[in-house]
């Protein structure tokens, strides 16, 4: 019978090869996250309209990312984007997929948000800073 010691305990021989493939199997980083490299912004196109000048909070999820943000920093992870503004703005999520919800902050007039996917939008607004516009493109 093989014996062996773990920190000056005894270890049964199944229990030690139960622990080797528990470990082995151990996953290296979460699944479904997908490395973009320094392609942060090459995923879905978003757009803020503010056509009166209101101020917004615009707070987009999408699939974990992990991307090259510098020498140091080459697996930074994300899965949320996070901007504040006032009147228009565009920019693109970092994947092919997301959600957002856009709260009016002040100012006149409404906002809106529209994301667009395979060349097509989809789009809400608000203009009540009480009734954020929710939207989603998976």
């Amino acid at each position: 019978m093989i014996i062996t010691h773990c920190r000056g305990a005894v270890m049964k021989p199944s229990v030690a090869v139960v622990l080797f493939l528990t470990i082995a199997a151990w996953p290296a980083s979460a699944p479904g996250q997908t490395d973009v490299g320094v392609n942060h912004h090459d995923g879905l196109h978003w757009s803020v309209a503010a056509p009166q000048g209101a101020a917004w909070r615009l707070s987009c999820g999408f699939s974990p990312v992990t991307m090259h943000m510098g020498q140091y920093d080459r697996q930074h992870w994300a899965n949320r984007l996070t901007r504040a503004g006032q009147g228009p703005q565009r920019g693109r999520l970092p994947g092919d997929n997301g959600s957002g919800t856009l709260t009016k902050t002040g100012g006149a007039g409404p906002v809106g948000i529209a994301l667009v996917k395979n060349s097509r939008a989809t789009a809400t607004g608000t203009n009540q800073p009480a009734e954020p516009a929710q939207i989603n493109v998976f």
